[in-house]
């Protein structure tokens, strides 16, 4: 029980300050480094509580793919950092307005905070065996019964993320040479083809 305590409060002060450094980190890429820490040590508070598959999705979906797809978007699109600083003091009003926004809300959701009646019970209710219910089916039913139409929605939503990301690094250079097949089949031979007549011993 110790051990465990430990560990829990070991992952979540990591988690916690590489969550800070994700959003105070000056570089992008720093970011998402910092970012792929707290995935792994999520991952490990989810092992601590007994959800090993939610671990295995966050370190294999999140670390593996989207946090890497991050990383990559970053690099390419080449950001100047400089100019990008020299426009915070511009947006600065904003911003805060927005975060006020935001700590507003968080207050009045802490403050409407309740527990359930039953919590306490829930809480001390025995867990089923694994042999009837393992974690994954658990989840399985969960999601796909009671809250199919709100999985769909996030499917959605990361379609969305994805389709933007895409519409991000795809930009168009005027210097690019692209193929265009409507004007190569529209073409005719007269404005292609030069036709010349060599005599013998004389070259082109």
């Amino acid at each position: 029980m110790i051990i465990s305590g430990l560990a829990f409060y070991l992952f979540s002060i990591i988690a916690v300050v590489a969550a800070v450094m994700v959003i105070s980190a000056r570089n992008p890429v720093h970011s998402v480094l910092y970012l792929i820490v707290v995935f792994f040590n999520s991952a490990a508070l989810f092992v601590l509580m007994g959800a090993e598959f939610l671990a295995l999705i966050l370190v294999i979906v999140y670390v593996g793919a989207v946090a890497v797809l991050f990383l990559f978007v970053v690099m390419m699109l080449d950001i100047d950092f400089t100019e990008l600083r020299e426009g915070f003091l511009r947006y600065l009003p904003i911003g805060l307005v927005i975060g006020l926004i935001l700590l507003v809300e968080l207050f009045v959701v802490i403050g409407a905070w309740a527990f359930a009646s039953d919590a306490a019970n829930q809480i001390a209710a025995p867990a089923p065996p694994a042999d009837q219910v393992d974690n994954t089916l658990a989840l399985g039913r969960l999601l796909y019964t009671d809250y199919a139409y709100l999985f769909q929605a996030a499917g959605m939503i990361l379609l969305v993320a994805m389709i933007g990301a895409i519409v991000l690094t795809l930009r168009h250079r005027p210097d690019t040479k692209r193929q265009r097949v409507a004007e190569q089949v529209a073409r005719r031979p007269d404005e292609v083809l030069d036709v010349r007549k060599v005599n013998p011993g004389e070259g082109i």
